[in-house]
């Protein structure tokens, strides 16, 4: 443990800049933000943290973190409230920063390793940009139970400080590739035997009917039962129609009321969790 309490420190300014995805580039670590992350990440994946940062009350706060930590043998410094908040205005007592995975073979191996491990539910994020939209459907798949999440090419960089805050520690929870185009990982999934579901308003199936016959639907209809990828599109225009001819099937949420939609993360949830209540 060591103290810091100088807001014009150089590990102070180095901190800061990986908000911006040109640092986070350049060191190869990312920024955690807030006590549920960095617990989850010091809890999980504690071989990837590099240092945490607490302020003296938060140190006090949040013992389990300071244990953790300290069980994991990682660095961890006390900061006055003047220094975290130059750190991240976003803290609230609490960061850490950590190593970005590995580039290893790139994604499309990431991903072949992925699915090697047989997941029963994936969800596929194509195009999608809003940082908050794509750490809540990681968020929602973590607690719906799917072992993989997917971002496509030109989605969200996930290591944004907004995505990690987003996904509340789910980041650290499960699998998440980022950096492959839709038709390939379209194949891939199909190629593992996962069944690829878009889920789009101009469905030609009803979510609550493929529930009704989870488990014996008939010839030509899905079965959510069966091992499954839900895709989901962009948040202003949703999906393509080249993105849903990908699909074995499009699938629509009922609207029963006035709404005119759904949002991303909403749909999402309800969709991931129809999956998981039909294979369970």
């Amino acid at each position: 443990m060591t103290e810091i309490t100088s807001t014009r420190s150089d590990r102070v300014k180095m901190v800061r800049s990986l908000s911006g995805r040109p640092a986070r580039s350049r060191t190869g670590r990312f920024l955690v933000e807030g006590p549920q992350g960095v617990r989850e990440a010091v809890r999980h994946r504690p071989e990837a943290v590099r240092d945490v940062y607490l302020t003296a009350e938060s140190r006090d706060r949040y013992r389990e973190i300071v244990a953790d930590a300290e069980a994991a043998r990682v660095y961890f410094h006390v900061t006055t409230p003047e220094v975290i908040e130059a750190m991240s205005p976003d803290s609230q007592g609490v960061l850490a920063v950590l190593d970005l995975p590995a580039p290893g073979d790139g994604p499309e191996a990431a991903l072949d390793a992925a699915l090697a491990r047989a997941p029963r539910l994936v969800a596929v994020l194509s195009n999608v940009r809003d940082p908050g939209n794509a750490g809540a459907v990681i968020r929602a798949a973590d607690a719906a139970g799917a072992d993989l999440v997917v971002l496509t090419t030109n989605s969200v960089d996930i290591h944004s400080p907004k995505v990690v805050r987003s996904t509340a520690g789910s980041l650290f929870h499960l699998p998440v590739v980022t950096g492959v185009p839709l038709d390939q990982v379209v194949a891939a999934l199909s190629a593992h035997g996962l069944q690829t579901l878009a889920a789009d308003g101009v469905g030609t199936h009803d979510l609550d009917e493929l529930l009704d016959v989870a488990g014996s639907a008939p010839e030509g209809v899905p079965d959510l039962a069966a091992h499954s990828a839900w895709v989901f599109g962009n948040e202003a225009w949703g999906l393509t129609e080249d993105e849903r001819g990908l699909a074995d099937a499009v699938v629509r949420v009922p609207i029963r009321g006035l709404a005119e939609s759904l949002n991303l993360a909403t749909a999402a949830t309800v969709c991931l969790y129809a999956s998981s209540r039909a294979q369970r």
